[in-house]
């Protein structure tokens, strides 16, 4: 497959298939979905199975015409990784403080220690900040097929913060952000002053068309009360969102939402949740 100026791979991980997508900034179509495969459970190695999808995967599309030198992106599904907040602890100088705060704080939620994890963060020694944990087995097998098939990962990273990233400059004051995907919101609440994070949730969507404006001005509403934070005037939200979301509030008391990638609602309602976690944050 040759590649041309401003095109790159993306592919999504997830614990029950994977998808690879050709994006192209400049010319052609901005996105191509090049194959889906889907992944047999296994409870004993799921990276293993994981990594077995990717070569099946990549291999109808290497060949005589090698990836080798694709710029790629990996998304991974919120269920791969742990997100959580960290507070700095007093007097925190270096970064092998909060390193290790962002540890305690991971083995306290989750009853685990951190050392089989892969930690990243936006490091603060002065305020409270979120990390993200991928663990290592699964870094390593995506290295492993990487390697093998000659691509060139220029970053991997869980769905939301993918879609976090390339979102949060376009977040309005006064407004909390949302990715929907595979019928969960994940929500942030932003901090009033909009210089961070105050929470993440992650919401399973009622089915039967239970998802509409009063659902989720309901939702917003009551998590900001559990949260001790002003509801938020409105919802910027990306992915799968319900199309009833944006229309213009019904009542005074609904909050209003808009999409942020509403350019591509069109052609999202046509593609599957695994191509869709693969587009993740990308600009195309």
């Amino acid at each position: 497959m040759r590649r041309s100026f401003g095109q790159s791979l993306r592919i999504g991980v997830s614990g029950s298939g994977v998808s690879l997508l050709r994006v192209s900034r400049w010319t052609g179509e901005p996105v191509t979905v090049l194959a889906e495969q889907a992944i047999a459970p296994s409870g004993e190695h799921p990276f293993d199975a994981i990594a077995n999808a990717l070569r099946a995967l990549l291999g109808e599309h290497a060949g005589a015409n090698t990836l080798g030198g694709w710029p790629t992106s990996i998304v991974l599904a919120d269920d791969l990784a742990r997100m959580w907040r960290v507070t700095p602890p007093p007097g925190a100088a270096r970064l092998a403080d909060i390193e290790a705060a962002a540890g305690f704080r991971f083995q306290s939620l989750y009853g685990e220690a951190a050392t089989a994890w892969q930690i990243s963060a936006d490091w603060s020694a002065t305020q409270p900040f979120f990390a993200a944990a991928v663990p290592r087995a699964l870094l390593a097998v995506l290295r492993v097929v990487a390697q093998e098939f000659k691509l060139r990962v220029v970053g991997i990273e869980p769905h939301f913060v993918s879609a976090w990233n390339r979102w949060r400059r376009g977040i309005k004051p006064g407004a909390w952000f949302g990715l929907v995907h595979d019928n969960l919101l994940t929500l942030a609440a932003i901090e009033p002053d909009g210089k961070g994070i105050r929470a993440i949730r992650v919401l399973p969507l009622p089915g039967a068309q239970g998802a509409d404006q009063y659902w989720l001005s309901q939702t917003l509403t009551r998590e900001a009360l559990l949260l001790d934070m002003a509801a938020p005037e409105s919802l910027q939200v990306c992915g799968a969102a319900p199309a009833a979301w944006s229309k213009p509030p019904a009542n005074a008391a609904c909050i209003a939402c808009a999409a942020l990638d509403h350019a591509q609602q069109a052609p999202a309602g046509e593609m599957s949740a695994m191509v869709l976690l693969a587009r993740g944050g990308s600009l195309a």
